[in-house]
């Protein structure tokens, strides 16, 4: 997909990821870009800052994120491209996450996708394209030790972009998932180590492989180009990973 003259959306605008993609998009030549994120005031900022539009929504709420598709819709006619790139971390395993914890996380994390997925998918299969970019992260094809409820959710997004690339390629939709390990915003690590991460980039390095994923309809958006082999090793030997995991959380402890 190349971002020339395509109106784009962007959930979690006002972040860190959502900015730079933005800037990315719009240096690309996008015809209109979106930020839509729960803080007015910093939606605001972000989108006088970029010369684009700025909108409040909750992606937790289905009702919002149609709201936003109508708003984008009656403006510019069509969405080409929606990122649902919202997120937050969420801390804990089992007995030290609560159920609030495991539920603010799967609204986030997967219906948030699940309700940009209903609400866009109609204009573009009438249109006969459009793209979804879905944020998981690597924690969703491998693990962030002590992070169960986001590792968890984070998978599921994975699962269900894979599920809309399955049922909707052949209708003239592309999906890519982004899995990032750090990124220098408010969500990154407070340290390195410990198998969590193998270094932080800045968002403008994720908004360039964004760029190129994109241009090449490739389904993994994968900034560190580690993620990769980590991935391929899982798949070669599952037993192998989860001792080599439970050896890192035994480092950690």
């Amino acid at each position: 997909m190349e971002l020339q003259d395509k109106v784009v959306v962007i959930t979690g605008g006002s972040g860190g990821i959502g900015q730079a993609m933005a800037r990315a998009f719009k240096a690309q030549g996008a015809a209109g870009i979106v930020l839509a994120d729960l803080d007015l005031a910093a939606v605001e900022r972000a989108a006088t800052t970029l010369a684009c539009d700025g909108r409040v929504c909750n992606v937790t709420d289905e009702d919002d994120i149609v709201a936003l598709v109508d708003w984008v819709i009656d403006r510019y006619g069509r969405i080409d491209l929606f990122c649902s790139n919202a997120g937050a971390g969420g801390a804990g395993v089992l007995t030290d996450a609560d159920n609030a914890v495991w539920q603010n996380q799967w609204e986030l994390h997967v219906m948030s996708h699940v309700y940009a997925a209903r609400a866009v998918l109609p204009g573009m299969l009438a249109q006969g394209s459009g793209y979804l970019l879905n944020t998981a992260s690597a924690a969703g094809l491998l693990a962030a030790l002590g992070s169960g409820p986001y590792s968890v959710t984070k998978a599921a997004a994975v699962k269900l972009a894979e599920f809309l690339a399955i049922t909707h390629g052949d209708d003239g939709i592309g999906v890519s998932v982004l899995c990032p390990q750090g990124v220098n915003t408010a969500m990154a690590p407070k340290r390195l180590g410990d198998g969590q991460t193998d270094g932080i980039i800045e968002p403008e390095v994720l908004a360039q492989c964004v760029i190129d994923a994109l241009a090449e309809e490739r389904f993994h958006v994968l900034p560190h180009a580690e993620v990769e082999d980590y991935v391929r090793r899982k798949g070669d030997d599952i037993d192998r990973w989860l001792n080599g995991m439970r050896r890192l959380r035994r480092q950690s402890l």
